[in-house]
């Protein structure tokens, strides 16, 4: 790149003046323009007009017209399906990534947690608490399915469902994954230092999405982590559920939309799914009347699992990352396939 040509960056992701630094750090070129807490309207027409970068949370993109400059849009979030559904994301002259892989710290552990919770039947005795009874610990009820000697069946082996497999390994846990592409057994995407499952090493056995159902009936817990897709929608309903373990467990931290929450529902009440510890979900924040409140086998969280207090330095670290790779003309981290939505 050209080292006297200005480089036109605007973010619309509040952005510390520290982390705006270390953005501008990469150039004395590099031009940042930050207008977090503007509406797009109260932009003036020429930062649109030189934009080459944009850094968004992508729920909102302008059109071709306004940014005629514009080459890169750096999304902020990893799921990338409401930027997808707007017209400037089919634009061939746009590149678009994710932030995939930046979340895989900590929703790694919310995972890990909340396996530990079900396995070790921490809503049964929550429950006895409330009621102040102290429970029998040598009923069926109160056994615990521990982790060690366990199988975890992971569908989605991307980013998160690698750190997930990263974590379970030392702890003795039989891995199985789903995954589309078979053949791409590494991972390209990015991935901070030292987490996931770059080469695929912590899995047992992979299976094709389509041999989904020969998986889930030798899986004690299943965990989605897998994107939302026209394929994926209701992936998991009653023929899934059927096809699991009896008494299984199930944790999704993906996509809501990847269940049909009253099927769900239903094989809680009828002892097909043991339990579940859900994230996320088909209308959020989750309607009063949806039947998932009532099950006491069902964890709720508010869509907390990738929450952290240093998520914006993450994401940060990402874009440096690529922002380096864009002036030295390298390929791009997590450049998203807009065809098959991730």
């Amino acid at each position: 790149m050209d080292e006297k040509k200005t480089l036109e960056i605007l973010s619309t992701v509040p952005l510390t003046e520290a982390q705006q630094n270390r953005i501008k750090a990469l150039g004395k070129h590099i031009h940042l323009t930050v207008s977090a807490g503007k509406s797009y309207a109260d932009l003036p027409k020429e930062v649109w007009e030189k934009a080459e970068v944009f850094f968004t949370d992508g729920k909102q993109l302008p059109t071709r017209e306004q940014v005629p400059a514009l080459k890169w849009i750096q999304i902020s979030l990893a799921g990338v399906n409401q930027a997808l559904k707007q017209p400037l994301a089919a634009d061939p002259g746009v590149v678009i990534t994710s932030a995939s892989g930046v979340m895989i710290s900590q929703m790694g552990e919310y995972v890990l947690m909340a396996l530990l919770m079900l396995g070790h039947k921490l809503p049964e005795i929550i429950a006895l608490q409330r009621e102040h009874k102290w429970g029998n610990n040598a009923s069926k009820s109160l056994q615990p399915v521990e982790l060690r000697g366990s199988t975890v069946g992971i569908v989605g082996y991307g980013s998160i469902g690698r750190e997930v497999a990263r974590l379970l390994f030392p702890l003795g846990v039989n891995v199985l994954a789903a995954k589309r592409d078979l053949m791409k057994l590494e991972d390209s995407g990015y991935t901070p230092a030292g987490l996931g499952d770059p080469m695929g090493h912590y899995f047992k056995r992979l299976y094709p999405i389509e041999g989904l159902k020969g998986m889930l009936k030798d899986c004690d817990f299943v965990v989605l982590t897998l994107p939302l897709t026209a394929e994926t929608k209701h992936l998991f309903s009653t023929e899934m559920f059927d096809a699991m373990k009896p008494g299984a467990y199930l944790v999704n931290v993906s996509r809501g939309d990847l269940i049909d929450e009253n099927a769900l529902a239903q094989a809680v009440r009828a002892g097909k799914v043991g339990g579940a510890v859900l994230d996320v979900f088909a209308q959020e924040p989750l309607p009063p009347e949806s039947p998932l409140w009532s099950l006491p086998e069902v964890i709720i969280t508010p869509h907390t699992s990738g929450a952290s207090t240093h998520l914006v330095d993450d994401v940060v670290d990402l874009f440096v990352e690529n922002l380096r790779r864009y002036q030295e003309k390298q390929p791009l981290h997590n450049i998203v396939d807009t065809g098959s939505g991730y």
